[in-house]
């Protein structure tokens, strides 16, 4: 297949590129590196830097012709959403419309959308992990974004499109940046190889569903054959809840830190569990998560570590 990768760049999203490309389709990325690094980006993939709210959008579809479009592009910060949620709405709700206009208008048959599972059903009713039919109360700009992109592939659908929405629980794995806000792996991990003390918000007992990237990505692979006339929205998800001190825990086994945990207040608006049932894309998609979190611990470390040497040597040589 001929697919088009939006914030295929970023961390989620050039891994998703090089499983595609692992599976022999041609993948051609779109991004506008503001988050994403070329570095990222396999060779084999074709490349435009162009964002996703431009016109020269419709120059790259004209000359790529992807028959599919997985779009990753996205402000992914839900700080800077509550800060600047103009911004955040005209990135992700204008940019995802340009993208979805532009499908259409060049006959792209299917969209494949990155949505966000935690985020959106807001806190978890219950002790059981949340399926798609659960309420969904967002309480972010950002995730009142996603939550409109989902609606708006409803009329998409109904208008002859094919559509996949796939909502992630908690990613982590190689390749996710630490600086600004990121996963709380990677941003431990970031403060234990540099020496530093990791924060831990209130308590540490907040539950939440981590779920390793190339899982993920096996996911997005199977999203690109799954049946037209199925269910559109499936939860990317573990099912298993784990808590921030529990997650420290595992983190210090593999990394043996020098350092310990210290506590910050807890944040306003943080919500307490978030755990998504992934029962329908194992029935759908015949997808299930294979990456324990301890060993999806180890292999993240393990790249963190790897690349922290290559920098330093990249610095050295410099110098």
């Amino acid at each position: 297949m001929r697919i088009l990768v939006t914030g295929g760049a970023g961390f989620i999203g050039s891994n998703v590129v090089d499983g595609y490309l692992a599976e022999g389709h041609d993948v051609v990325v779109v991004d506008d590196l503001s988050a994403g690094s070329p570095t990222n980006v396999s060779r084999r993939a074709g490349f435009h830097q162009v964002d996703v709210r431009s016109a020269a959008l419709d120059a790259v579809f004209q000359a790529e012709r992807p028959e599919i479009v997985s779009h990753h592009a996205a402000q992914v910060s839900v700080r800077r959403s509550v800060e600047e949620p103009i911004v955040d709405a005209e990135i992700n709700v204008l940019g995802s419309l340009n993208v979805l206009e532009t499908a259409r208008r060049h006959g792209v048959r299917r969209v494949i959308f990155a949505s966000t599972g935690g985020a959106i059903y807001g806190e978890i009713d219950g002790a059981a992990p949340a399926g798609e039919g659960h309420a969904c109360r967002p309480r972010s700009p950002y995730a009142v974004c996603k939550l409109a992109v989902e609606h708006y592939l409803d009329n998409y659908r109904a208008g002859g499109l094919e559509t996949v929405v796939l909502r992630y629980a908690n990613v982590y794995g190689p390749r996710q940046d630490p600086h600004g806000e990121a996963g709380v792996i990677a941003i431990f991990i970031q403060r234990v190889l540099a020496g530093l003390t990791p924060a831990i918000y209130g308590d540490g007992e907040q539950v939440r569903d981590f779920v390793y990237v190339g899982d993920v990505v096996r996911a997005n692979v199977a999203a690109l054959t799954v049946a037209a006339d199925g269910p559109t929205v499936m939860n990317i998800g573990t099912g298993r809840g784990t808590s921030i001190n529990a997650l420290w825990r595992a983190l210090a086994a593999i990394a043996q830190p020098g350092v310990g945990p210290y506590h910050e207040p807890a944040r306003a608006g943080d919500i307490l569990r978030s755990v998504l049932d992934p029962t329908r894309a194992r029935t759908v998609l015949g997808w299930q998560p294979e990456v324990e979190l301890e060993d999806g611990l180890r292999r993240t470390w393990e790249w963190f570590v790897a690349n922290a040497d290559a920098d330093h040597e990249h610095e050295s040589a410099a110098a």
